[in-house]
Formats: C-alpha cells, structure tokens, sequence
C-alpha cells in the first residue's frame, strides 16, 4: 500500500446505503446537541448509525475541542492547533446528557498532545460530573492512546466509566498510513492497562484499506491476548477525495464470518458489520 490519497472512489455497494435521519428522539437530541454547541464525533465523524443510536437514547459526545493534534488518513475531524481548554465542559456535557435523558453516554476526544496531561484531568473530570448529575446513565469511554503513559490512562479509569475503549483503527501492516502518530503495539499496551484495571476493555477495527483476511485474525488475536473482551468492525468509508481511498468493500458475509470467529475465539461481544462503528448498540456491551 502506497502511503498516498487519490481521487478514485470505489462505487458503494447496495448494502451501505444509509436511512434518512428521523424520529422524535433523534430531532430531540440534535435540537440540544446544536443549543449547546456539543461536539459530537456522530455528527463530525458522518456515523451512519446516528439516527438509530440517537433514536435509542444513545449518543457519542466529544470533549476538549474538536480540533485535534493529529492528522490521521481516515479521519474527518478538524486538525490543527487546538483552542484552549474548557474548565466549565464538565458540567455542561452533564448537564446535556440530563437534557437529552441519555440512557448511555459514549464519551470521546480528539487527541490534545498539546496538554502536558493530555486531556487526561478534564477526561475525569467529566466522567464524574456526568455521574453525579446522571446516576443511571452508563458511560463508555472512547479514549486517545495518552502516549501509552500509565499515570494518564489510570485517570480515566479511577472515575470508573463502564467500559473503557481504544481504536486499533487497523492491522499492524497499514498502521503506519492510516494512523499519524499512533502506533500498533502502543495501543496494544493501552488497552492491557486498561483489562489488567479490571475495567472492561474494547477495541474497534475499520477494513477495506487493503488488509488481508490473516491480518484481520492476527489483529483479533492480539487484542484477545491483551484482554480485550469486546470488539466492533466496521467498513471504512472515505470522508472526502482528500482522505485515504477505499481498496475494497468488504461483503456481509465476510463481516459475518469476523463476527462468528471473534465469538469463537472468545470475545464477549462482538459488532462486525458494513455499518458498524466503535458506538454501535454500545448500551449493549455493559452487560
């Protein structure tokens, strides 16, 4: 794979369209997502999922800006030097998240290497905000890699969300074209900090960037080795010309078969689909 983006778009396949945003809820939720000026990586991140997800009293906010460090090739957020941080975001995404009577809250950042802690005290600092003011609500957190610094990741998991999650995004081979400054074996360590706290841990894969069907299971393996317990896989849809290109669409049936051999190998839980994103029916995976 050559480390460039073209303008070539593969047609996409009749099983990625994607349903017209509606409902209630869903309308509820964008009404107060745009009041509040949240950033959300549904909106930023075109989830195709957002109306079901928002529909079921789930959605996926994103905290400390939405410009991030890094210049990743597959992602849609805005990267530059980031705006100072915001020390009253805690209580008003708590706030929000009574507004919107969330059922599950996702909770994501975009990556702030310019922070001596990375994020990690504001990260905290919300999970226990939205706690206090929402204790039914449970809380997954889509977490950056914090340079695999301990001290940081255990910041986050003293405030004791659910289920703690960090992208593999992809497999070792293609890691170094997909993600800018992230490294293979560095998530790895990550996500074992994160099992090893008794926290449970979750990971996200995308395919169709050109990897192969041994690569996919090696990936599998070596998260399953670390003590991940839940996974999603999706298909990787490129954002605009100026994002790394789709090699291939990847069949139902090929997703089905990732699903059924994560199962086998023995994950919790396992959502592999062409739609699926790392949010995905993420209620489900507290259980």
């Amino acid at each position: 794979m050559e480390n460039n983006r073209t303008n070539n778009i593969l047609r996409k396949p009749d099983w990625l369209k994607m349903k017209v945003p509606s409902g209630k809820s869903y309308l509820s939720v964008r009404e107060i997502v745009e009041t509040h000026q949240l950033h959300t990586i549904c909106t930023s991140g075109h989830c195709p999922n957002m109306h079901e997800c928002w529909g079921r009293g789930t959605a996926t906010l994103m905290i400390l800006g939405d410009i991030c460090t890094r210049s990743c090739g597959f992602c849609n957020v805005k990267t530059g030097r980031p705006l100072p941080v915001d020390l009253a975001e805690p209580q008003r995404v708590a706030e929000s998240v009574r507004l919107m009577k969330l059922k599950h809250l996702v909770l994501t950042s975009v990556d702030r290497d310019d922070l001596k802690d990375g994020g990690a005290e504001i990260w905290a600092q919300t999970i226990q905000a939205v706690k206090q003011l929402n204790p039914e609500t449970t809380i997954e957190t889509l977490i950056p890699d914090f340079d695999a610094n301990e001290a940081l990741i255990l910041q986050v998991i003293e405030a004791r969300p659910e289920v703690i999650s960090h992208n593999m995004e992809t497999v070792r081979r293609i890691t170094p074209w997909v993600r800018s400054r992230a490294k293979y074996d560095k998530s790895l360590q990550v996500l074992e900090i994160i099992a090893k706290s008794g926290v449970r841990a979750k990971s996200g894969i995308m395919l169709g960037l050109g990897e192969t069907k041994d690569e996919v299971m090696e990936t599998l393996a070596d998260l399953l080795k670390v003590g991940v317990s839940i996974i999603t896989i999706g298909q990787y849809l490129q954002p605009t010309r100026n994002h790394l290109p789709v090699v291939e669409f990847i069949t139902p049936e090929m997703f089905a078969f990732y699903e059924k051999e994560g199962l086998r190998m023995g994950f919790r839980h396992v959502e592999s689909g062409p739609l699926v994103r790392s949010s995905y029916k993420a209620e489900k995976h507290i259980l």
